[in-house]
């Protein structure tokens, strides 16, 4: 597996070429991620148009990446992913966690509608990933009121 990684504005693009198999791919991959958002970066796109296939390695690293994004209010879209790697991210129930884009230039003009805030700046309440928010150990449950007491 190869990987780049370039800026586009304030998008960054990361990438991918080859099979995405076992082996070191997968926390190279992951280190790299983590150190472009906490380098800062909160929109990311990755690229499959040259990922013939994905093994449990590759479907480990998106759900990885998926989980540092939400925690730092980061954005990932994925573009040009091929009919089989789909197949296989839909078939472990993947894609409802990501946004799917044809190509670059989709991704980056949706990337553009979405404003970029730290989790710090970011009003309570609103998030600035795309998609379904990140699932948590505690379901998020309205808090009950105590009765008034009686007069």
């Amino acid at each position: 597996m190869r990987v780049s990684v370039r800026f586009k504005d304030d998008v960054a693009i990361v990438t991918l070429s080859g099979k995405f198999v076992a082996g070191g791919d997968g926390p190279f991959l992951r280190q790299k991620v983590k150190d472009l958002i906490e380098a800062g970066a909160r929109k990311l796109l990755f690229e499959f148009d040259d990922v013939p296939y994905i093994d449990s390695t590759g479907l480990g690293f998106l759900a990885g990446s998926r989980e540092l994004a939400a925690e730092a209010g980061a954005t990932i879209l994925l573009s040009g992913m091929n009919p089989h790697v789909r197949r296989i991210l839909d078939g472990v129930k993947l894609t409802q966690f990501f946004e799917l884009v044809e190509d670059q230039a989709a991704g980056l003009a949706r990337l553009s509608q979405i404003l970029t805030e730290s989790p710090a700046d970011a009003p309570k309440g609103s998030e600035t990933a795309i998609g379904p928010p990140a699932e948590s150990s505690k379901a998020a449950r309205p808090r009950k009121r105590p009765a008034a007491a009686a007069e």
